[in-house]
């Protein structure tokens, strides 16, 4: 597939640099949102506004997604004037979102009833990485669906990854920010502790970071605890949701995830005493004032 129309809804931090970066590669775009600014900025590199995803779809060869949760994915799919009853056939939908994995097949049953593929493919790295195509792209789907997007996924990443059948990459971004949020909450954990016991914060770093300890989710937390300065660009509402999908996945599979349960009452609790807006290594604010 080379240079197709792309649909693109969801143009937030990450999403918006997504767009911008195809359109400096020449791709034309349809777009909709209800971030009228950058859906704005968007039109005046010469994307295309429309109304309804219905009509995105009519007007697309790919439909990228990039959106905050799985209930909002499927309202675009199935809601009124949705996504699956303007799909073209032979045309993908590509969900970049955090989703749930269940879901995620249920979808691309759907979609496939329709001669339509899908790819589910979550990000890592940052909105910076994505302006520039950058990004870390988990894909999973049918491998010729993959083989046919793989062009267009090239532009947006510099590592690609084909993980498996459809809902292995939301699979292993769940597992990911399980891991990442956990660190992130016991070691700011450990830092409140540490100020709580009179030890010296940025000692405790020293002294950690120069063993196998040591990580960049350590030096995010850090930066927080010690320095005050707040720089992963990630929520405490985002990873909440994350965790619970992560639980969800958990029990869908057969198994309990205690110590994702402990990590997901962490943030619930944070987020319940109003700092849900705040980045995950503000939670250290949480755990001084317990």
């Amino acid at each position: 597939m080379t240079k197709p129309v792309i649909g693109f809804i969801g143009l937030g931090l990450m999403g918006g640099n997504m767009a911008e970066c195809l359109q400096n590669n020449s791709f034309d775009l349809v777009v909709m949102g209800r971030n009228k600014e950058a859906v704005a900025a968007t039109v005046n590199r010469g994307a295309v506004e429309v109304k309804t995803p219905r009509e995105l779809a009519e007007n697309s060869d790919i439909v990228m997604l990039c959106v905050t949760t799985s209930d909002v994915v499927e309202s675009l799919i199935y809601g009124d004037d949705g996504i699956l009853a303007g799909i073209k056939d032979s045309a993908v939908v590509i969900d970049f979102g955090t989703s749930i994995p269940a879901s995620t097949r249920k979808i691309g049953a759907d979609l496939a009833a329709k001669g339509a593929g899908m790819i589910d493919a979550p990000l890592g790295r940052t909105p910076a990485h994505a302006k520039d195509g950058l990004l870390n792209i988990m894909a999973a789907g049918d491998i010729a669906t993959f083989e046919k997007v793989k062009p267009v996924l090239d532009v947006l990443g510099e590592n690609v990854f084909h993980l498996g059948e459809l809902g292995a990459g939301h699979v292993t971004k769940l597992i990911n920010n399980f891991m990442g949020m956990t660190t992130a909450c016991t070691m700011s954990q450990a830092f409140a502790v540490a100020e709580r016991s009179g030890v010296n914060k940025q000692q405790l770093f020293d002294i950690m970071s120069a063993g196998p300890s040591n990580s960049p989710f350590m030096q995010f937390c850090k930066n927080y605890a010690v320095d005050g300065v707040s720089d992963l660009g990630f929520s405490i509402n985002n990873a909440n949701k994350d965790l619970g999908y992560f639980l969800k996945l958990a029990e869908d599979v057969g198994t309990r995830a205690e110590i994702a349960e402990g990590t997901a009452n962490n943030l619930q609790a944070a987020a319940d005493a109003g700092m849900g807006d705040g980045n995950v290594p503000e939670i250290f604010d949480y755990f001084a004032k317990l």
